[in-house]
């Protein structure tokens, strides 16, 4: 009756959405020429056995998302509506998405986090700042996490030449096609549990900041 047709409907949108969404991503993204540096430390820590936790700014996501994307590694996206439709796209593109916020699911989604890293040999990426800031501010989370599991965090940082800007609580950047996109992988940082916390937290944070100033220098 009318509320299968309905939820065929909402159904084959979703499938719409996620197909549309993967192949505009890589139109975008593919028919950019992209400068990369420091890539193979996320192999060579995981040569040494080590879980890596793959950091960037929710704001400048899209570049990670786009250049770990086939690779079966592990995201995380939260419960609102803009997560399904991000979800949807980052199950075609060969992503292990993990659902949950620090509002939504939280204590769950931490846990299963915690789990994937301690096995070792996996790859988790976060935005620190996510899902709804403040933004360039990191959450507990992703610290407690790398303390707890002894997992490596490597900052990472991509930014397109040209793009389009869209201002929410951050400015969440949109690569434009046909440009050039510099993206760094910084130095891994190591904390353990005996380490000041909020001194871990200011270790990431400028870990960040500075691949951030050094991509957006070299995309200019």
């Amino acid at each position: 009756g009318e509320r299968n047709c309905k939820e065929t409907c909402v159904v084959l949108k979703s499938i719409c959405v996620g197909f549309l969404g993967k192949w505009l991503l890589k139109f975008l993204y593919g028919t950019s020429t992209w400068n990369i540096e420091g890539k193979h430390r996320i192999k060579s820590l995981l040569a040494e056995g080590k879980s890596v936790i793959v950091a960037t700014w929710h704001s400048h996501m899209l570049p990670t998302f786009m250049d770990l994307a086939g690779n079966h590694y592990y995201g995380l996206a939260g419960m609102h509506k803009d997560a399904d439709l991000i979800s949807k796209i980052g199950n075609r593109m060969g992503w292990k998405l993990l659902r949950g916020s620090s509002s939504d699911r939280g204590k769950e989604v931490y846990k299963e986090m915690v789990n994937i890293l301690a096995d070792n040999g996996n790859v988790v990426v976060l935005t620190p700042d996510g899902p709804k800031g403040p933004a360039k501010i990191p959450k507990p989370g992703i610290i407690r996490a790398a303390q707890k599991t002894n997992a490596v965090i490597l900052p990472a940082m991509g930014q397109s030449k040209r793009r389009w800007g869209f201002t929410n609580w951050d400015t969440f950047y949109v690569g434009k096609p046909f440009s050039r996109i510099e993206f760094i992988y910084g130095e891994p940082l190591e904390f353990s549990e005996s380490e000041d916390f909020d001194l871990c937290v200011k270790k990431l944070k400028n870990a960040i900041d500075d691949l951030e100033k050094k991509v957006e220098k070299r995309a200019l």
